[in-house]
C-alpha cells in the first residue's frame, strides 16, 4: 500500500530526515516512535505531500505520490494532525463534511445521500454525532480532536495519516478511537500510520513499530522486538522495566524513578515481631515488599506490606472464600489492598519460623503445617475431595534483598522442593493412595523480598540464597509438622 524509498528532506537546508525505506502493507497498523526532534511528524508530512521530499520517492498503491492530483490524493490519504485551528464558525457537522470534498462533482457542489450516510457514519464511529448540529468552538480540546478524525474517516481513505491521535483524549475515548481504528484495519483493510508518544498504547495496538532515532530508522519490527529496555534507554536516555500485557502478548514499558533515600533505607528483620493469636499469624513491614503468592486474597505479583494467615475451622465451607476473607481483614481494621491473605485449619500456635542472617541478606521463613489432607501430587485424580480434613500447609518466604522475577520463580521452586522433601523424610502418607505424599491439597505458598540491598539474580540451590531457603524451609516445615502431630 505504501512505500517509502530512501526519503530524506527538512527544513531550510537542514535534513531532519535521512534516508528513510520502509513499506506498509494494505491492513497493516504502522506505529512511529521516536524521542522529540527525531522526524516523526516530518515524516508524514513527506507522505502526505504537504512537505517536499529533497531526496528519494513515496509510493501509494504502486503509483508515485507526484502523479497524483489533489483531489486523487484526498481519496487515498487522510491526515490528523496533531492540532487543527479552526477559525470559522462551522458546526462539527460541516466541519466533517469538508471530508467529502474529493467526491463532489459539478459547478454548484452539494453533499449526495451517499455523502451524507458516509458522514453520520463516520461520526458515529467518532463518538461524536450528537454534536452534530453543535458549533466547533464550544467543544473541549479531547471532542474536537474526536471531530476531526471524523472528518478523516469521511474521506474514506486507503491510507490513515495520524499524528498523537490520542493527544487530548481522555482514558475512555483513547481505548474506544484505538478499538474503532484497529477493527477498520480488519474489516475495511485500511492502512494506517500513526505517530505515537506513548509506547504502550502503539505496543498494544500496531502490528509494528518504526522507531526514529536522530532522523534516522533506528529498528522497524514487532512491538515485542523493538520495545527492548536496552534499546528504548539507548533512544530516549531513560530507564525503564518491560512487563508484559496481562491479556496481550505485548510489551508495557514503564519508567523506573530515581529511588529516593527513605526508598533505599535499609531494614533488618530482626526488628520485626510475628504477631500469633487464636485468629492469625500476622506479619506487618514498615514498606511495600514485592510479593508473589497463591494466597486466597493478593495472589499473584504485587507490592503488599501486611501478611495475614488466617485461622478457619476443619469445617470451613465457603462459596467465596476471598469475598469472606475481605470481610474479615474489614473487621479487622486492615487495608485489603496492601494485604496478601492465606486461610489454614492448622493450629497456629503449632507454626514454626526461622530468621537466618548471612552477610549479603536476611531470610525469615514462616511455616503452619497440617497433613490431613495429604496427597502426591502424581496420583491426585485418585481422589475425589468429597471430605477435607484438617490442612494446608502454609509456607511464607521473605528476603531481606533485591530479587528478579527469575529469582521468584526460583525461590518457589526451590521452596516448594523443600516441602516435598520434608513430607518423604517425615513418611507423610497420602492415605487414599497409600503413597508418600508431595504436600496437602490446599497449600499455598508466598516468597517476598524488600527489593533493598544486594540485588540476586537467581534463588536456585546452587546459589547461597537457595540453598539457605531451601535448608530452612526444609527445617520449618519438619517443626510445624511434628508440633501438629504431638498436639
Amino acid at each position: 500500500m505504501l512505500k517509502v524509498e530512501h526519503v530524506s528532506g527538512g527544513y531550510g537546508g537542514n535534513n531532519v530526515l535521512k534516508e528513510i525505506s520502509f513499506s506498509v502493507k494494505k491492513g497493516e497498523f504502522l506505529g512511529v516512535l521516536g524521542p522529540n526532534g527525531s522526524g516523526k511528524t516530518t515524516l508524514l508530512k513527506m507522505i502526505s505531500g504537504v512537505h517536499p521530499l529533497q531526496h528519494g520517492s513515496v509510493t501509494l498503491a504502486r503509483k508515485p505520490l507526484h502523479a497524483f492530483s489533489s483531489k486523487e490524493l484526498a481519496k487515498v490519504i487522510a491526515v490528523l494532525p496533531q492540532s487543527v485551528e479552526q477559525t470559522y464558525m462551522y458546526t462539527v457537522e460541516e466541519v466533517v463534511s469538508l471530508g467529502r470534498y474529493a467526491y463532489q462533482k459539478g459547478l454548484f457542489k452539494s453533499l449526495s445521500v451517499i455523502d451524507k450516510e458516509v458522514m453520520n457514519d463516520a461520526m458515529a464511529q467518532a463518538n461524536v454525532l450528537q454534536f452534530a448540529e453543535k458549533s466547533i468552538h464550544s467543544l473541549s480540546g479531547g471532542e474536537k480532536q474526536r471531530v476531526y478524525l471524523a472528518q478523516a474517516l469521511a474521506q474514506e481513505p486507503k491510507l490513515l495519516l495520524l499524528d498523537e491521535p490520542t493527544n487530548h483524549l481522555d482514558l475512555a475515548h483513547q481505548k474506544n478511537l484505538l478499538d474503532t481504528l484497529r477493527k477498520w484495519t480488519e474489516e475495511k483493510g485500511l492502512t494506517i500510520v500513526a505517530v505515537f508518544h506513548d509506547l504502550d498504547l502503539a505496543s498494544l495496538y500496531c502490528d509494528r513499530l518504526l522507531l526514529l532515532h536522530d532522523g534516522a530508522v533506528h529498528s522497524l519490527d514487532t512491538p515485542t522486538s523493538v520495545l527492548r529496555e536496552e534499546t528504548i534507554e539507548r533512544i530516549y536516555r531513560a530507564k525503564t522495566k518491560r512487563l508484559i500485557h496481562p491479556e496481550r502478548s505485548r510489551p508495557l514499558t514503564t519508567i523506573l524513578p530515581d529511588k529516593t533515600q527513605s526508598e533505599r533505607a535499609m531494614i533488618t528483620f530482626q526488628s520485626l515481631s510475628i504477631e500469633q493469636t487464636e485468629e492469625w499469624i500476622k506479619l506487618s513491614f514498615p514498606f511495600q515488599l514485592k510479593t508473589v503468592s497463591s494466597a486466597v486474597l493478593g495472589s499473584g505479583f504485587s507490592w503488599k506490606q501486611t501478611f495475614i494467615n488466617r485461622h478457619v475451622h476443619k469445617d470451613y465451607v465457603c462459596d467465596n472464600p476471598e469475598e469472606d476473607m475481605r470481610k474479615f481483614l474489614k473487621t479487622q481494621n486492615i487495608a485489603i489492598d496492601d494485604t496478601v491473605a492465606m486461610m489454614t485449619a492448622a493450629r497456629l500456635a503449632h507454626y514454626s519460623s526461622r530468621l537466618i542472617k548471612k552477610e549479603s541478606f536476611e531470610l525469615l521463613v514462616i511455616v503452619t503445617a497440617g497433613i490431613g489432607n495429604a496427597v502426591d501430587v502424581s496420583k491426585a485424580s485418585a481422589h475425589k475431595w468429597e471430605k477435607h480434613e484438617v490442612g494446608t500447609i502454609n509456607t511464607w518466604v521473605f528476603v531481606n534483598g533485591e530479587l528478579s522475577e527469575e529469582a521468584f520463580m526460583q525461590a518457589l521452586m526451590t521452596s516448594t522442593e523443600a516441602k516435598a522433601k520434608a513430607f518423604f523424610d517425615e513418611k507423610i502418607v497420602d492415605p487414599v493412595t497409600n503413597t508418600i505424599a508431595t504436600g496437602t491439597s490446599t497449600d499455598s505458598i508466598l516468597v517476598s523480598a524488600t527489593q533493598r540491598g544486594k540485588a540476586f539474580q537467581y534463588a536456585g540451590t546452587i546459589t547461597a540464597l537457595g540453598k539457605a531457603l531451601g535448608k530452612t524451609v526444609y527445617e520449618c516445615t519438619v517443626e510445624a509438622i511434628r508440633k501438629g502431630r504431638q498436639a
